[in-house]
């Protein structure tokens, strides 16, 4: 039924549309006839052809891959002792934002941590915009359980290992640190750093939202534990070496002091101790000279104890018969521009009273005979100027002299020990050839099911004599006394060293240094001792480096069950 208007009335009609407002009309309709065409359409997508997308970003959110540590390979000494270790510990993380605000959770968190609230509350508000922050590292599980016993929301935990060095302080420059991470930073731990980790694992787990573990679901893949590394170091040998080296050290207040212990016959290095040291299982307030493996690392002008093996090379030119005899009065010489000295007037002296008096004079007066570069020859081949090739990071070369022009007075301070710098390991490892025939031993740190292969570089019978003259030099009344041992003959040199600095040999400061072989009849260690700087009334090598060489290989000798070779006689004691 339709309305009726009165008489007279005309009805209105709607003014008509701009055309402008007609198409901004369409428009509008357009853009929204589209957007719900693009949505409907991913909708569609989502839930007919890939309807798997949400199920999968739903599973990203849950489902996480989480690493499994690998254990690290464990260090042991030759008989299988051990010297690092990694043990189980736990690492509280926790997420910034899920932390709760209350003063009395946070001051409960604190006090478990065994941290300072203000403290706590500071690295939280820094690091308020991230979802992860450490708490506490490497936990030990007792420690960690009372904090996670709280039940504080936002705080984690994930399994981690330490290392751990039950030798402490007596092998921590050998073995080397590993970081908070379990990564190898020095030493050993460095140089087999891939060997010892291992391959981390992975495995799937469901976590809610905060980052809490619901589910462990799978391993995807097993960890690999790292390799275990066997070291040519004898545990019994390495404490008895430190605990004298470090006596020494504090009776004649040196700088520090070094000592390496090998073995004769194959090259294994038995003992390698160092001063100063440090705790590895603690480095709160480390001082950084304790970190340097010294007997690697550290090169020094070798002074007498180089001596032995500059006769083996003059010895082997034929030019010195074993009745040579050597005028070395008055006691001093020129060479070039510089005076030579021995410490007195030892007037004519034989082969072995030159090794036995540690002459100078007569090293120099054999040498400067010479046409040839025989010295500087005999040292290359024995490797010095050359690195040792164990592995060790950073292990020194040493310098040797180019083969240059040489003048008198540098051939004959080579034959005396000065103008080259060594280390106490490369020392220990040329002297393998006067204890073994001939035949040099490359060091190994490592245990070697059987003995290296000895390089030839000095003729038996030449070895063999410099042995019989170097064993002569340990004997009652000579300055190497304090090296003999009790019941086993000793083959040995002393040396004093000048110590040099940037401006030149330094004034009253030595290095006091012994090299020894024990027993002569059946050579079964070689023992260097450097004592770095002693500040007591006595700085020669016979009165500071040859008593620990005594108290050491005596010690060592009983250790490894080797018989005695000489009767104890009167005068025989250090």
């Amino acid at each position: 039924m339709t309305a009726e208007l009165p008489r007279g009335v005309t009805p209105r009609r709607p003014p008509p549309m701009e055309p402008m407002g007609r198409a901004r009309y369409v428009v509008m309709m357009t853009l929204i006839l589209l957007g719900l065409g693009l949505l409907a359409g991913r909708i569609v997508d989502l839930h007919v052809i890939d309807r798997n997308f949400l199920q999968v970003q739903g599973d990203a959110r849950t489902l996480r891959t989480d690493p499994i540590p690998a254990h690290r390979g464990m260090i042991t000494d030759r008989h299988g002792e051990p010297l690092a270790i990694s043990t189980p510990v736990v690492t509280l993380w926790a997420n910034p934002q899920d932390l709760p605000a209350d003063d009395i959770q946070r001051l409960r968190l604190a006090q478990a941590l065994g941290q300072d609230l203000d403290a706590l509350n500071e690295r939280i508000d820094r690091y308020s915009e991230r979802e992860f922050m450490y708490l506490r590292r490497r936990m030990t599980p007792a420690q960690a359980e009372e904090v996670l016993k709280l039940r504080v929301p936002g705080v984690h935990a994930r399994e981690e290992y330490k290392r751990y060095y039950p030798a402490g302080e007596v092998t921590a420059q050998l073995l080397g640190v590993t970081n908070v991470d379990d990564q190898g930073q020095e030493g050993l731990e460095l140089a087999y750093q891939s060997y010892l980790s291992g391959e981390p694992g992975k495995r799937r787990v469901l976590k809610d939202r905060r980052g809490r573990l619901v589910r462990d679901l799978e391993v995807l893949q097993e960890a690999e534990p790292g390799g275990n590394l066997t070291l040519s170091i004898d545990q019994r040998l390495q404490y008895m070496a430190y605990r004298e080296l470090k006596a020494a050290v504090d009776e004649n207040d040196a700088d520090g002091g070094v000592l390496v212990m090998m073995d004769a016959r194959s090259g294994e290095v038995l003992a390698m101790a160092n001063q100063p040291s440090y705790n590895p299982n603690n480095r709160a307030g480390l001082d950084p000279q304790g970190l340097r493996n010294r007997a690697m690392v550290d090169v020094f002008e070798p002074g007498s104890v180089m001596k032995p093996l500059a006769m083996s090379a003059l010895l082997e030119t034929g030019r010195f018969p074993r009745d040579t005899v050597v005028d070395t009065s008055p006691g001093w010489m020129r060479i070039d521009r510089y005076t030579i000295r021995d410490v007195s007037n030892n007037g004519e002296l034989t082969l072995a009273g030159i090794l036995r008096k540690s002459s100078n004079i007569g090293m120099a007066k054999l040498t400067l005979q010479l046409d040839d570069p025989v010295v500087p020859d005999r040292y290359r081949a024995l490797g010095f100027g050359q690195a040792p090739g164990t592995g060790f990071p950073g292990e020194a070369t040493g310098n040797m002299p180019a083969p240059a022009v040489w003048s008198s007075s540098q051939w004959a301070a080579l034959s005396y020990g000065y103008g080259l710098s060594v280390t106490a390991l490369q020392l220990a490892s040329a002297y393998t050839s006067i204890a073994n025939h001939g035949e040099r031993l490359p060091p190994s740190l490592l245990r070697l099911n059987r003995a290296a292969q000895g390089e030839p570089v000095i003729e038996p019978e030449v070895a063999d004599r410099v042995l019989a003259m170097m064993d002569e030099v340990v004997a009652p009344g000579t300055g190497a006394r304090r090296a003999l041992v009790p019941g086993y003959s000793v083959a040995g040199k002393t040396g004093t060293v000048r110590k040099s600095g940037s401006g030149g040999y330094e004034q009253n400061a030595y290095r006091s240094l012994f090299v020894g072989i024990t027993p002569v009849s059946d050579p079964r260690i070689i023992t260097v001792v450097m004592i770095d700087h002693p500040r007591g009334d006595a700085y020669y090598g016979g009165a500071i480096a040859a008593p620990v060489f005594s108290r050491v290989a005596g010690s060592a000798l009983r250790i490894l069950d080797v018989p005695p070779d000489r009767p104890e006689q009167e005068g025989d004691s250090p």
